[in-house]
């Protein structure tokens, strides 16, 4: 049972301060919402490329294990994308995490590009925009990119149920928690040089494809992040920064010789902890009661206390960015993984999970203090935050807020869109929210794919709600319940 206080409780701003003061957390939010063209979340934002994207509300990358198996986009994932180009938000940052290569996917359903799949992703990217047109009218200040990932540890290419572990190196804890034995091989050196050029393959196709730009992947635990934190990894990848970084260096360089004109983002991990587990008597996710060594495996964490966060290497990391000319950053932390309380603050946990060991707010207010704290020293970058779906009904009310302030240009929404995909419209026109389908983090979108099924919101979405599937996920959620 949750012990914290709903969202869905604060129904007027004192309301909504009383609950943040009760935390003993710093969120600022404005009382009121402003509309029309002076509106802060309408404010247009003007890259140094000269493109103007049209406002402050960004679609993130997700995962929908609905492709086919040969990695093309299913009438699902076309009905998903549709709705991110009716939600009204102008900067859609990858619509998708695509797969470079087939032993890089996170599901045998992962979208994968390659030649074969070209002309289905540029029909994906064209639906987007015509659902966008026709709803907003001008997509000439929107802004679609494409997400591209090796998803490394967490690879399960050709099965749903079996891992195919791609590491950078034996995570102690990790290695542990997910059954990777001690003599598993790590990717080599050379294997790494050769993803580098799938990445760009990937880019070059993605460029044809007409996407503005390209993401290259450094969160949640996949490849590109787990080297970032690859300490004790020996040669060319590891060690120093320069070496943890230096693949994104050598894809970096690439795009820039073979693709002048496309845009280069970055989505990162800002900080890690070590994983949590479900207390065996109450469900709440406890961390390690003992560290295995005095190392240190997390990347934006304290050496020495990993529950505590160190952004010393981040903005080095930030500082990277800058000298490669990326100026789209996208930050978020974590893992759903091992962390899934830190990386999407959440009342409920999927079936699997654990309960939240602290009330998500705190969770919310850690996101949105480490973006402010990243847009304050790198003023240049364009920076969009994450964890906005948990503030439901405020959501609107501490974005505004935190764009007016310059703490972040873009408010990033993930789940919301699954249920409510018109809620950056209505914010934006000033009409009241629908109620009925404001994400309340129920988190099935999670359980169903981790059971085998597409993601979708089953609760919320009278689609996903007459789908079959609706009535196999509440049987598998009740074989998933503790006994």
């Amino acid at each position: 049972m949750n012990k914290y206080r709903a969202m869905g409780r604060d129904r007027t701003p004192a309301d909504f301060q009383k609950h943040i003061q009760s935390l003993g957390i710093d969120l600022p939010f404005d009382p009121q919402v402003e509309t029309g063209a002076s509106s802060p979340l309408a404010q247009p934002y003007t890259l140094r490329s000269g493109f103007t994207i049209g406002n402050r509300f960004a679609i993130h990358p997700m995962e929908g294990w609905d492709g086919t198996e040969d990695g093309k986009p299913s009438e699902y994932t076309i009905r998903r994308w549709r709705r991110f180009g009716m939600s009204g938000a102008k900067l859609i940052w990858g619509g998708e995490a695509v797969a470079v290569r087939h032993d890089g996917r996170a599901n045998p359903n992962q979208l994968l590009i390659n030649p074969a799949n070209l002309p289905d992703l540029k029909a994906l990217r064209l639906a987007l925009v015509q659902e966008h047109e026709r709803s907003h009218g001008s997509s000439q200040d929107l802004l679609i990119g494409l997400q591209l990932t090796h998803s490394g540890r967490f690879s399960k290419p050709n099965s749903k149920t079996k891992m195919e572990p791609v590491i950078a190196y034996h995570h102690p804890y990790l290695d542990e928690k997910f059954g990777i034995p001690p003599d598993y091989p790590v990717i080599s050196d050379q294997q790494i040089e050769a993803l580098v050029g799938d990445f760009l393959n990937a880019a070059e196709m993605a460029a044809e494809a007409g996407f503005a730009f390209v993401d290259i992947k450094h969160c949640h635990g996949y490849l590109g992040h787990e080297l970032l934190s690859a300490y004790y990894r020996p040669g060319d990848f590891g060690g120093s920064f320069e070496n943890r970084t230096r693949f994104l260096r050598m894809v970096t360089a690439g795009i820039r010789q073979r693709l002048p004109q496309m845009q280069i983002g970055v989505r990162l991990s800002a900080f890690d902890m070590p994983p949590f587990a479900r207390h065996p008597e109450t469900g709440v996710g406890v961390p390690p009661t003992s560290l295995k060594d005095d190392r240190c495996y997390w990347f934006g964490a304290n050496p020495r206390n990993p529950l505590e966060i160190d952004l010393t290497e981040v903005f080095q990391f930030m500082e990277l960015l800058c000298s490669l000319d990326i100026q789209l950053v996208n930050l978020t932390a974590g893992s759903p993984y091992y962390i899934p309380h830190i990386q999407r603050p959440a009342l409920f946990p999927p079936s699997d999970g654990y309960l939240p060991p602290e009330d998500p707010l705190v969770g919310v207010a850690r996101h949105v203090r480490v973006a402010a704290e990243v847009k304050q020293r790198f003023p240049d970058l364009a920076v969009v935050g994450t964890g906005y779906t948990y503030l439901q009904e405020w959501l609107p009310n501490v974005a505004q807020h935190n764009v007016r302030a310059g703490k972040v240009d873009f408010v990033g929404l993930g789940r919301m869109v699954l249920s409510y995909p018109c809620l950056p419209a209505d914010v934006l026109s000033g009409s009241e929210l629908d109620r009925r389908h404001i994400c309340r983090t129920f988190s099935d979108c999670t359980t169903a794919p981790r059971s085998g099924l597409i993601s979708g919101c089953f609760p919320l979405d009278e689609y996903y709600k007459a789908l079959p599937e609706a009535a196999t996920l509440e049987q598998k959620k009740a074989a998933l319940k503790p006994k």
